[in-house]
Parts: structure tokens; sequence; C-alpha cells
């Protein structure tokens, strides 16, 4: 039976908070023993929400240890890892006093806002042999997971083009207004854009070059709207966009098409449907369940069973931020090429 502590209860650490205590339901050998929030409030349930915050499960502060600070909780508590839900730019400090101090880590994506942070965490995970693994969900979401199994094995053949898409409203809610200070999220282009940068880094490697444009709405928060190409070897079309101005009754989306040489792939909010150059076109059978469940399952048996964080190696999430890094400099150039 691990035991986890889990630091930050904002609108990602509450969809974290329901899927621990749904694994504690099924059985699975995980206990949340402890919370660390710096506002007592959460530590009650109360406070701003998010896309995420489903509310499903009440916060029962009285079955938990709380704490609202983070050293006392690390020094007080025997735990096994620590999965973290900070603001970005406290991922890299939390993250690597936590392997100093003996805990593997499982911490909330971007990985860090710089290179430099992420690498100061992966050595942090060298030296003292913890395992450190960073929450880009759609590598574990169902039908993420499904185009990635297109693109390995090949069969509807070469990829040809692909388009990526995220957006919905201003995130106005975070706690202090850290998600609009660029300093502190790197606005949209690393706090949610970063999801299908990771995608494109996952499915086709780094690339070769990129070219960004990018849209301040809100000043001071960093690029609002984003559009970037990605070029590589092989000549294939991708291109990400992400806004987070499409205020109103719009909501929240997540899409992509891909279109392979033998057929092509349209995810969106009627779900995943295939659309093979000849035959029909079906739905394939995919688990109902989120990449936030998958993840944290992922990391208690890779804890458990002391196996090698692949599909979500560090090395792997830092070149994620490399790219990021590399679109923002473009976009600050009004779309100028940059190497990677």
């Amino acid at each position: 039976m691990l035991k986890v502590g889990l630091v930050g209860i904002g609108a990602m650490g509450r969809g974290h908070y329901d899927n621990y205590i749904r694994l504690m339901d099924e059985g699975f050998p995980v206990k949340l023993a402890a919370i660390c929030d710096i506002d007592p409030g959460r530590l009650k349930g109360k406070g701003p929400g998010g896309i995420i915050d489903t509310g499903i499960v009440p916060i029962d502060a009285d079955r938990f240890t709380c704490y609202t600070d983070y050293d006392t909780m690390l020094a007080a508590e025997k735990l096994d890892y620590v999965d973290i839900v900070l603001p970005t730019y406290l991922h890299a400090p939390a993250s690597v006093k936590a392997l100093d101090k003996g805990f593997h880590v499982l911490c909330e994506k971007p990985m860090a806002r710089s290179t430099d942070e992420c690498r100061m965490m992966i050595e942090a995970s060298q030296r003292n042999n913890r395992k450190l693994m960073i929450g880009q969900c759609l590598r574990f979401w169902p039908e993420y997971e499904y185009l990635k199994a297109c693109v390995e094995d090949g069969r509807y053949g070469k990829v040809m083009s692909g388009y990526f898409f995220r957006g919905g409203g201003t995130p106005k809610w975070s706690y202090e207004n850290w998600l609009l200070n660029k300093a502190k999220s790197g606005g949209c282009l690393l706090d949610q854009h970063i999801h299908d940068v990771d995608t494109i880094n996952w499915l086709f490697g780094m690339p070769e070059a990129v070219s960004t444009l990018g849209r301040v709405v809100v000043p001071g928060s960093g690029y609002d709207a984003v559009s970037t190409n990605y070029r590589y070897p092989d000549g294939k079309v991708i291109n990400a966009q992400d806004d987070w101005t499409l205020n109103g009754e719009f909501g929240f989306t997540m899409q992509y098409r891909v279109n392979f040489e033998a057929g092509n792939l349209h995810y969106g909010s009627n779900g995943l449907k295939v659309y093979p150059n000849e035959g029909a076109a079906f739905v394939p059978e995919l688990s109902k369940n989120q990449g936030y469940y998958y993840e944290i399952r992922y990391f208690i048996n890779a804890v458990m069973n002391d196996t090698s964080i692949v599909t979500a190696a560090p090395e792997s999430t830092m070149n994620t931020i490399r790219i990021a890094e590399a679109e923002e400099l473009s976009a600050d150039r009004r779309g100028e090429i940059v190497l990677l």
C-alpha cells in the first residue's frame, strides 16, 4: 500500500483528489494520507474552480491529515510519493525539495517554467534514485492513445498532416490570478497549449523547427492565443492552435484531425471517429475514463513495481518545454522560424 501526499487542492488538484478517492474505493493499493494547501479554505472544499473541478467527491478534511505548510508535511509524514499540483512556477522547487528528501514525485504539467528548471528536476531524481513523472495526461487519454497506436503500427500508412486545437474561456478563477501572470504560468502557450505541444512531441518526436504567431489579449498574461507550424524532415504538415479567450457560453473543447496515407482520424466534442479511405467510417471502442485516472495508476504501478517511467519519461517532457520555448521565441519575433 503506497501512501501519497497531495500538494495543492485547487482546480487541477481537486481532479487528482477525486481520482485518489475513486482508486481507494476500487481497492487500488494507494492511500491518500495527507493533503497540503496554503489556503485553509481549499482544505474545506472552498475556493475558485476550473474546467476539471467536478465537485463529485466532497473534500473530507477529517479523513486526511491536512497541512498549510509544505515543509511541515514533508517532515511529518512517512510517504512513498508526493503528487504536486501547484502553480507552474513552483513545480521545480517543490519537486526538487521532495526528491532530495527521498520521496518519489508525480508533478502536474507543464514540467516547469524553463528547460533549466526541468534539468534541475531530472538531476534531483537521478542523484536520489527517485522516480519523477510529469502529468502530461494526453499520453494516457484513450482517444490520444488510439492515435498514438495508429502512428506507431502504420495501420493507415504514414502521417501526411495533422491539426490540434484546444480552447476555452479566460482562466480568471486561479488562486491570486496566477494563471494570468506570465512569469508564473507562461500564459496560454505554456499552460494550455502545452498539451498539444507535448502530444506532437510524443507522436512525432522533436521537430526540426517551429514557427509561431501569438497574440496578447490580457495584459501581463503572456500569449493568450497561439498558432504553431512544426517542421519535420518528411514534410508532414502539422499545426496546433490554442485560444483561452473564447468566453461567453463557449465552454471548453479539445480536438484533433490527423490524415494518414490510407485514412484519417477526427476527434472532438462528439468523440473519435475513424475514416478509412476505403470502407465505412467507424467509432472505435475506447474506455470512457479520462487520462488523469490512468496517469495516476501508471505512476503508482511504476513506484510499486520499481519499473521505469516510459510513457511520460521526464527527459521527453523536458523536450516538450524546449519546443514551447522555441515557440515563444518565434512568437516574439512575429513568426520567425526557430530551429531546435
